[in-house]
């Protein structure tokens, strides 16, 4: 794709966004039941698509973790979406009466929308579903790690949408650079930190305003009064689904000293129970690309020869699918990559700790995740954990989930991230919430002056006495 080419959607975007600014409820209705009506029409093509472009990627999971999501999010939005609508009064100060005042949440216009390989349909269209419901136009530039799912969505959103309403860009870093450098609205990024650097810093001459999904390393702490079972199989659930790329998967584990050789082998355990063979398995999916899939091998056998412990599912021929086995390691080199850089991979390393004071000081001597797991039986020392150690989302005695509730923002915090959206908190981070006063019949201040005079005076005294 040209420049101009790209320019052109985008202008054709912008201009009716300037020419029809506030759609109407039954207009934001139809563009979310169109898009369900797409999903629900093409699932299967959306599927073959996307586990193609990994060359293989379990279509349960794309079903299950990728369609769901954004049924529930249209659900929700459908749902709510003409009270969100609806302008909120506020308060008037005595001072101002006799007057009333409102806000009202209005379209910001186009919105940008660059979203990743690890879930290529839930990462571009449920951001969709919050631009849609609060009233903007959107342009999309998916993945080119997933060219053929970037192929199909852009032919799919063309039959659905018209070009001044939802288009779809393809290429590669270049068209993604040419991307964020244009005047959105607004404009939402989902991927790695570095890369959010960028984005952030090409949409700043526009003064572009960003919301940036990105990652880092999100811990699960385990805490000694918690079931060794039921915490290595909510982790193993959490890291291996989508073969660990997933920016929510827990990324290390912290347990008591004690307990971390057994933890570990109960993770393996679980991960054997989950998918008892790799190769020709097409439950278990494979690395993205194969520059991914030599970064985590060689950041493994760096650790090994460092003298990690590797317990490893053993498959030989997963390595000719591109597929590498789920992994726990035990004793990791503190400068391995798998303890200062966020894994995007199966690989699992558990830290022991000696206190819950010494684990919360190692989760915060890195940046803050966007996710943290913790499990424990004590309400109070769950809570201690949520006040010590600051994190994107939470989910306790479990992972992944409090990504699924649509009515909680979904967000970062530091490097993993900035703004959230899903449900409402989406529709307000994609709306303008524009503040309306209107004054009364009489006036007070408009009476005051000037010339200013006592009457300045006395009104200033009572505001500071009050």
């Amino acid at each position: 794709m040209t420049d101009d080419t790209l320019r052109t959607a985008f202008d054709r975007l912008h201009a009716a966004s300037r020419r029809e600014p506030a759609p109407d409820h039954k207009t934001r209705r139809d563009r979310l039941m169109r898009l369900r009506a797409m999903i629900a029409d093409h699932t299967e093509a959306f599927a073959e698509a996307i586990s193609a472009d990994f060359g293989v990627r379990s279509k349960t999971e794309t079903r299950l973790l990728e369609v769901a999501p954004i049924y529930n999010a249209i659900r929700h939005a459908r749902s709510h979406l003409r009270a969100w609508m609806k302008p909120s009064p506020s308060h008037v100060d005595m001072s101002f009466l006799p007057s009333r005042a409102w806000v009202r949440h209005e379209p910001l216009g186009v919105v940008g929308i660059i979203s990743p390989w690890n879930y290529p349909l839930q990462l571009a269209l449920s951001p969709l579903v919050d631009v849609l419901a609060a009233g903007n136009r959107a342009l999309i530039k998916p993945s080119e790690l997933t060219p053929r799912f970037s192929d199909l969505l852009q032919e799919i959103v063309a039959k659905t949408y018209s070009p001044e309403e939802v288009a779809v860009v393809t290429g590669g870093p270049d068209v993604a650079a040419a991307f964020s450098a244009l005047p959105f609205d607004h404009l939402i990024f989902t991927g790695s930190t570095s890369i959010g650097r960028k984005v952030m810093a090409a949409a700043a001459p526009n003064l572009t305003p960003v919301t940036l999904e990105l990652g880092g390393k999100s811990p699960a702490i385990v805490c000694e009064d918690y079931d060794m079972q039921k915490a290595a199989h909510s982790i193993a659930f959490g890291k291996f689904l989508n073969a660990g790329q997933t920016c929510i998967a827990p990324d290390y584990v912290l347990a008591p000293k004690a307990r971390t050789r057994p933890l570990a082998e109960a993770l393996l355990a679980h991960a054997r129970s989950s998918y008892p063979t790799l190769a020709d398995n097409d439950d278990y999916t494979a690395i993205i690309s194969p520059r991914h899939y030599d970064r985590l091998a060689n950041a493994l056998a760096d650790a090994r020869e460092k003298g990690a412990t590797a317990l490893q599912i053993e498959d030989p021929a997963a390595a000719q699918q591109r597929k590498l086995p789920p992994t726990v390691l035990l004793d990791t080199p503190p400068d391995s990559l798998f303890l200062t850089e966020e894994i995007f991979g199966p690989v699992l390393p558990v830290v022991g700790y000696d206190s819950l004071e010494e684990a919360l000081d190692f989760v915060n001597a890195h940046d803050r995740p966007l996710a943290l797991y913790a499990f424990s039986n004590s309400s109070r020392t769950r809570e201690h954990i949520l006040d010590r150690a600051i994190s994107g989302g939470v989910t306790l005695n479990g992972t992944l989930l409090h990504i699924a509730q649509d009515s909680m923002p979904f967000g970062g915090v530091g490097a993993s991230g900035i703004g959230a959206y899903h449900g409402y908190e989406g529709f307000k981070r994609f709306s303008h919430a524009r503040a309306v006063f209107e004054t009364g019949f009489l006036n007070v201040f408009e009476r005051l002056g000037p010339p200013w005079g006592a009457a300045a005076d006395l009104v200033v005294k009572t505001m500071a006495r009050r």
